[in-house]
């Protein structure tokens, strides 16, 4: 071609753009005789994607005519980099907005987990009288899940239903996920039952939610029901389908839904599959078989597959193979706090002091600290925060006069605390006791005692593993005030009812 016009420069820089060429892209840009909107955009958008956010602002600002697909796509770039705050700039510089704006900023919100300021923005889009997409609903939805906030997950679903929007796409699969990871797994049954037209997504997601609910049996029930109607499940699905088995201890179901994946299938098995079938052997207490499969699985195990054989082992006190497990895991995520917390609670429970006092000089000496035990409780569409031995709450005589309360109808029901779950060196029985009363889930239990009507469930949000006494307390609780205690610590649910549990005692 003799001559360029605008068009082909445009074509060739657009090229270079779309494939990260950013250099060649910027040379192209120089040389061009003319310039349109079009060509600063493009430039734009492949410096933002390119992660070279900096440079593109400055091609921004240089702009003759800013318009609003320019303003979007330094928003969306700057969302994407991590920096919110000038993302934020931008948008409150925007002359106008559109659509796109306000979906790559809630976006952008949760994509950095800044949950909150995601939802915050939803309600300004809506005031300002802008419909959301289904893109606007399946990231507003997604940043519900991660605040684990069900009161407003509940006030979404209810603007959905009011405003006709289909559950047939990805918002119905978002809003089963958001129901199970919220704690409200009826409700999710509930969304999934009502999709008159019901994709591999949908059914993935209620199998995934039901198993770590510890519902393997409607989990299990639901994956027949799929196979039988002729939807071919995925790797994913998969996933679940060996999750439930793993959280009610299915040995022989698990490895039959595992070789049904690979013979049946034809799916590959990956790491999260192997991490599956170890969780199964860990949980059931087959921590030799765990270890064999870890020995001959066909990839290098990661750091969670190490976890979860260190997990078994604290858990079944097997010191042996928790210390195998303890060396490999440090050795591959030194970094890794968990790990050591891990290490040093099997070694407190098997009352070797002098070993937990080595583990926590290590953790010192690496600057790591553990995380402390922390539970939450929404109420009124507050969440409420506990610490262990927490007294910062405005209620906090009246919780602990209702752990006194508790204190002594679990005595009256026969509970005879299981000290070795404290973790410290305390030499008096009483001292022990005391500690575990004040667990950060107690005090949740407390509150929510005290702050709902009989009768009313109530949904705790653990970050750490539930101690076996408290777990043992929580199935006495649900009896005692007849009440249904929801439970999600770092790895499943747990649902309290009439003194027993959903996981049975797997966990």
């Amino acid at each position: 071609m003799d001559e360029k016009d605008l068009v082909s420069w445009n074509s060739l820089l657009d090229g270079y753009a779309r494939c990260g060429e950013v250099k060649a892209a910027m040379k192209v840009f120089d040389e061009m005789p003319e310039k349109d909107c079009f060509s600063w955009t493009v430039l734009i958008d492949g410096l933002a994607k390119s992660g070279e956010v900096e440079t593109a602002r400055k091609i921004f600002e240089n702009m003759p005519n800013r318009n609003l697909v320019s303003w979007n796509t330094m928003i969306n770039g700057y969302m994407k980099a991590g920096d919110t705050n000038s993302a934020c700039k931008l948008f409150d510089q925007m002359p106008t907005r559109n659509l796109i704006t306000w979906n790559s900023m809630i976006g952008g919100f949760k994509l950095n987990l800044r949950f909150l300021e995601a939802l915050e923005m939803f309600e300004r889009m809506l005031e300002e009288e802008f419909r959301p997409t289904h893109a606007t609903l399946v990231s507003v939805i997604s940043a519900v899940s991660g605040l684990a906030s069900l009161g407003t997950g509940r006030l979404i679903h209810s603007y959905i239903v009011k405003n006709g929007i289909e559950l047939d796409g990805v918002v119905g699969t978002v809003l089963i996920e958001m129901y199970s990871k919220c704690g409200g797994i009826d409700s999710a049954v509930t969304v999934f039952r009502t999709i008159s037209h019901k994709k591999l997504g949908h059914w993935t997601a209620i199998i995934v939610g039901l198993s770590i609910h510890g519902m393997a049996d409607h989990a299990l029930k639901l994956f027949l029901e799929m196979r039988r109607i002729g939807v071919k499940a995925n790797a994913i699905t998969f996933v679940g389908v060996l999750n439930a088995c793993s959280h009610v201890g299915l040995i022989n179901d698990g490895h039959k839904y595992f070789n049904m994946m690979v013979n049946e299938y034809g799916i590959k098995p990956t790491i999260e599959h192997y991490g599956c079938l170890v969780d199964i052997l860990c949980r059931a207490g087959c921590l030799v078989e765990a270890k064999d499969i870890i020995e001959e699985m066909p990839m290098r195990p990661n750091k969670v597959i190490w976890m979860t054989l260190l997990s078994g082992a604290r858990n079944h006190r097997n010191t042996k193979i928790g210390e195998y497990a303890a060396q490999h895991l440090i050795e591959l995520a030194p970094e890794t706090t968990g790990g050591y917390v891990v290490l040093s609670n099997m070694y407190a429970v098997a009352g070797e002091w002098e070993k937990v006092s080595e583990v926590r000089e290590m953790m010192k000496k690496r600057g790591l600290r553990k995380d402390p035990g922390c539970s939450s409780i929404e109420h009124k569409g507050v969440v409420h925060n506990f610490i262990v031995g927490d007294k910062s709450h405005p209620q906090t005589k009246e919780i602990y006069s209702k752990l006194a309360e508790m204190r002594e109808k679990l005595k009256l029901a026969g509970h005879v605390p299981d000290t070795s779950q404290v973790l410290l060196y305390i030499e008096e029985e009483e001292e022990k006791e005391a500690e575990l009363e004040n667990h950060s889930e107690r005090l949740a239990i407390a509150f929510g005692l005290i702050n709902t009507e009989a009768g009313c469930p109530i949904r705790i949000m653990k970050n750490l593993r539930v101690c076996s006494d408290c777990h043992s307390v929580t199935k006495l609780l649900s009896k005692i005030y007849s009440r249904e205690i929801i439970v999600r610590d770092n790895s499943r649910f747990h649902h309290f009812k009439d003194g027993l549990c959903s996981c049975k005692d797997f966990w």
